[in-house]
Parts: C-alpha cells; structure tokens; sequence
C-alpha cells in the first residue's frame, strides 16, 4: 500500500471515530445538522467520483439528486404500495442511473467531451427543474410535496424508525461511510487506473484497447445513482421536496463543496460539505446577506491557497515536519 493510500485511510478511521463520538457531546439540533450535512458530503463525493477521475465536469448534477429525491416523495406518499420506504431508495437510485444513462449514452458514444458536457448537463439541470415546477399535478409545482414520511423499514424482524435525530443521523453516517469507501476502492483499483488514462489520453487509451465511452457511461451512471440515493435520504429527513433542489444553484454549491474539499479525494468533498453548511448555519444566524459574500471570499481563497482543498492541509504538514527533521 502506497503512502497516499495509508493517508486517506488514516484520515478516513479518524474520521468515522469523531461521526461515533459526536452524539455525545451534540444535542438534537446539532445531530441534524451534522446529518443533513453528510447527505450533502455524499451527495458532494458522487461528483467527484466523476469529475476527480475524468476531469469532466458535470454541471447539472443536483437533477440526479433531485430526481431521487421526487421519485422517493412519490413512493412513500403513497399509501397503497408495501415496503415503501426501502422501495423508494431503490427506486431513487435506479431512476437516477436510468436517467444518466440515456443522456450518458448519446452524449459519450456521440464523442461529447470538455465543456460541451458541461453546457449539455447544465442545459439538462434546467430542464429537470422547470419540469419538476410545470408537471404540478405530479410533483406539485413550486410548492413541491411536503408530509413525506421517515424512513422505516425492519431488521430482523425488529422495526427501525428513523424519525429521530439519533437513528437517522447513525444510519446517514453508516451509509456514507460505506458509499465513500466504496468508491475508493473502486478508485484505486484497476477502474480508476483506467479513468486515469482516458483523462490524460483518451485516445491513448482506446488505442491501447479500453472502451471508454463505456468505462466514462457506466462511472456517470454510478455517479449519478449515488446522487439519486442523497437525494432520497434528503428528502425523507427534510420531510419536503421542491423543485429547488435539482436546480442550478444546488449544482452550483455542490462544484464548491468539492473544490473546498479537494477533487479526486472523494472524502475531501464530504469534509468540504460539512465545512460549508456548518459555516452557513452559523453565519446565517447573524447576517443571511453577508454568507454569499463570503462563500465567494473562501472558494477564492481555496483557488489561490489551497487547490488541492483543505484535505491537502494534512499532506502540507506531514511534508513540512519531515523537512524539519532531515534538517536537524
């Protein structure tokens, strides 16, 4: 195992330690912050597990999680169909990856690539959300569903109630923390070797025998599963679902929360999520106006001081301590 590798892991048990010791030292407001915050951390390492290791951007990535976020409103406000709650996640992930692979297939086989990827999702970002404000007798038009109810399911024969802060906020984290190592692995394992090279190379790379228009469709579909599966747990904590959140200004923060946190990292976007709604819950309760400004000051700060994003903080020392040592 290389260094790099040890360090994620290393980062990665620290953190999982202090998402165990939280609930006790955090009241119930807080635990649902924190929580609401990981579903935007997970929603955050979906884009990067397709911008870090293509290096194409997908600009309307927040459609995703809002289509598994109205698909999952859908099926647990219906009354008449059993298991709601585990078939609404399902159904939010597979009507996600479904939606991507239709737009993935002609947009990577028809050699879409750069920029115009990003104009063609931001083009579909729009349209998922002004067809989420017109198709009103379905999703409810602006107004959007409200009285979605929490996710239940049962274990074992035993029932599990996640409409309190507790439980939920110990399922979101479990399953984030799974999601994100999963991802990993798959990034570093031969998948993401590959991705590599079609994003130096692509032509390179179909030459030395890899499909990737498909390697590049099925990563998207991937990514946008993961996004419809955040969207999902959203909307069940929230108890709402509107037509903002698959519009352009959740696409928008989204790109931020993975650059503060560091592209290619996968755990840098959850830290870099978590880091910017904490902030805008504090700053927020003083001065709403003032958190815009400010979002603009630390994303241009981040660009300037820390490109790699505030994961890189940790390599920065670990290299300056073995500096001090060699000199001394």
């Amino acid at each position: 195992m290389i260094a790099r590798d040890r360090n994620w892991l290393l980062i990665f048990v620290v953190c999982v330690a202090l998402a165990i010791l939280y609930p006790f030292i955090a009241d119930g407001y807080q635990l649902t912050v924190i929580r609401d915050a990981l579903i935007f951390g997970l929603f955050a390492a979906s884009l990067d597990f397709f911008w870090g290791r293509t290096g194409i951007l997908c600009f309307g990535h927040a459609a995703f999680f809002g289509i598994g976020g109205y698909i999952m409103a859908l099926v647990t406000l219906n009354d008449a169909i059993p298991f709601a709650s585990l078939l609404g996640l399902a159904g939010a992930v597979a009507g996600a990856a479904f939606v991507a692979a239709i737009i993935g297939y002609f947009l990577f086989f028809g050699g879409i690539r750069g920029s115009y990827f990003t104009i063609v999702t931001l083009a579909m970002g729009v349209i998922c959300q002004q067809a989420a404000v017109s198709w009103s007798s379905v999703t409810g038009g602006d107004s959007g569903l409200i009285g979605i109810p929490p996710i239940e399911f049962d274990v074992a024969g035993l029932p599990v109630d996640l409409s309190q802060d507790l439980p939920s906020y110990i399922f979101v984290s479990a399953i984030v923390a799974v999601a994100v190592l999963a991802l990993w692995s798959i990034s570093r394992g031969r998948w993401g070797t590959v991705l590599t090279a079609i994003q130096d190379n692509e032509v390179r790379a179909a030459a030395l025998g890899h499909n990737a228009p498909l390697r590049l469709l099925v990563t998207f579909v991937l990514s946008a599963a993961i996004a419809g599966l955040a969207g999902a747990l959203y909307v069940c904590m929230a108890g709402l679902v509107a037509p903002d959140l698959s519009g352009l200004l959740l696409s928008t923060e989204v790109i931020v929360w993975v650059a503060v946190g560091g592209r290619g990292t996968l755990l840098g976007p959850v830290l870099g999520a978590i880091f910017i709604q904490r902030a805008q819950q504090t700053i927020s309760s003083f001065n709403p106006s003032l958190w815009p400004l400010l979002l603009g000051c630390v994303f241009v700060v981040i660009v300037f001081v820390l490109p790699d994003g505030i994961l890189s903080i940790y390599a920065r020392l670990k290299s300056l301590f073995k500096g001090r040592r060699r000199a001394q």
